[in-house]
């Protein structure tokens, strides 16, 4: 892929996780910081998704452990909502 799509698509997506976290933090201002973590854990993903994929496979892990993260991170916020 040449970079200036590459870069395209980089500031797009960070672009839409910010928004995305802007948003969330204003719905969920309750628990600033999971919310803050859970940007942060989004913008991971998006930095990884548009690396190259020639990291020895340890990329793709990377990514499924911050989905996991990500689902713990919600998971939590649900919870403290409940309790």
């Amino acid at each position: 892929m040449p970079i200036s799509i590459r870069r395209s698509l980089s500031a797009a997506a960070l672009a839409t996780t910010l928004a995305f976290g802007f948003a969330a933090g204003k719905i969920s201002a309750d628990q600033p910081r999971m919310d803050a973590a859970l940007v942060a854990l989004r913008e991971a993903k998006a930095q990884l998704t548009f690396a190259s994929p020639d990291k020895g496979g340890h990329r793709a892990k990377a990514i499924r452990h911050i989905d996991n993260a990500i689902r713990e991170v919600e998971r939590g916020i649900k919870y403290d909502r409940r309790n």
